[in-house]
């Protein structure tokens, strides 16, 4: 396989975290998601053309994926806050799964898939043209997340809420409606996913703020269904962000 991927800066990162590209060669590619934080456009392309289009809701558990030979996938790889700012919906129907959308989506069918950086470049100006024309984006929203992304979720629900100025109870209705899970599950999913980059490279105690080492391991199996020493090992490229982690 080949794999790049591509981080954002400026404002537009408030909203997308990454771009990624992800292409088979002569072989079929079975792997296992595991759960980041994030939600993520994808589209499927062969010979330089749209085949497909779809949006993942949050992964809270790993998935198993299949991806054919001979076929590009390149990616936007979305913040929470993009779901009610950028697709305006609700994220809470496609939790662990994913849905399928317009070729034509916001008109991505006419950009240049040969070139991932033209690509993401195009898909950067498009959404911070449609960002810009937003009447009003709720600050509380807004800080909330810029928090928990900086943080890592490494934060208590009280000082979240002390912080932007949100009850705890609003907070967590707020998730359970728009994500379909509560901001404790968000948090623990985000520490995880900081501590694979650990992982990946041998470090199989807690670099973040976890009790002791029980808990660390408790946490992260109960989050990507497997223990730290397993993830580490990776056998057969198992686990597709490991392995992506060692390609960059």
């Amino acid at each position: 396989m080949n794999y790049q991927e591509k981080h954002n800066k400026g404002f537009i990162s408030n909203f997308i975290k990454s771009f990624w590209e992800f292409e088979t060669c002569e072989n079929e590619c079975n792997h296992e998601i595991l759960p980041d934080g994030f939600f993520d456009l994808i589209f499927e392309i062969k010979n330089g053309q749209i085949t497909n289009v779809s949006l993942t809701g949050v992964w809270t558990k790993q998935i198993k994926i299949s991806i054919p030979k001979n076929t590009k996938l390149i990616g936007v790889r979305f913040k929470l806050i993009s779901a009610e700012y950028v697709f305006k919906q609700s994220i809470k129907e496609i939790k662990n799964t994913k849905t399928e959308l317009p070729l034509t989506l916001f008109g991505f069918e006419n950009f240049d898939f040969y070139d991932f950086e033209k690509f993401t470049d195009s898909i950067n100006e498009k959404l911070q043209c449609g960002l810009k024309n937003l009447k009003e984006i709720d600050n509380r929203k807004f800080e909330l997340f810029k928090i928990l992304y900086e943080r890592k979720g490494e934060i208590s629900v009280q000082e979240l809420s002390e912080s932007v100025f949100w009850s705890s109870r609003q907070i967590n209705r707020y998730f359970n409606s728009r994500f379909g899970f509560s901001l404790k599950i968000f948090c623990n999913i985000l520490k995880c996913h900081s501590s694979l980059k650990h992982i990946a490279s041998g470090k199989l105690f807690p670099e973040n703020n976890y009790y002791d080492q029980a808990h660390f391991i408790k946490q992260v199996k109960q989050i990507t269904g497997s223990t730290p020493t397993n993830l580490y090992l990776n056998k057969n490229d198992r686990f597709l962000q490991l392995t992506t982690i060692q390609a960059t």
